[in-house]
């Protein structure tokens, strides 16, 4: 055997050596990657019924919402109708019944001093009278 061929086989034997040693890391750097993987599998499984049941709760919402904007509009358009009415009202019936009551006043008025003035009128007959 020569030179060469026995510094070939130092270096054949050194190459598996080392190559020994390197298999160690390469197998946890797979089992590593197979845990990873795992992991991302697994937080899958769990996001995709999380994002449905979140789907599921952002419909619900959003019909809720819908309902108190029908009910908002109803009841704005209800407001809207009770002031258009009580303008109605107010325009047909408050000129009459303002005026009804003005003529009762009037009327009061009028037979309140009739009726001072007679009183006064028979007060006065009696102080001549007597």
């Amino acid at each position: 055997m020569g030179v060469g061929e026995i510094a070939g086989l130092v270096a054949a034997i050194a190459f598996a050596v080392l190559a020994g040693f390197m298999i160690y890391p390469l197998i946890r750097l797979g089992k590593l990657f197979d845990q990873i993987a795992d992991t991302v599998r697994e937080s899958g499984e769990h996001a995709i019924p999380a994002l449905d049941e979140g789907v599921t709760t952002v419909k619900q919402v959003n019909k809720s919402l819908e309902d108190v904007n029908k009910i908002s509009a109803a009841a704005s358009t209800t407001a809207n109708n009770v002031g258009a009415l009580t303008d109605l009202y107010g325009s047909f019936l408050g000129k009459p019944v303002i005026k009804v009551a003005s003529a009762a006043y009037a009327l009061k008025s009028t037979a309140q001093s009739f009726l001072v003035r007679q009183s006064a009128g028979r007060t006065d007959d009696q102080t001549k009278g007597e």
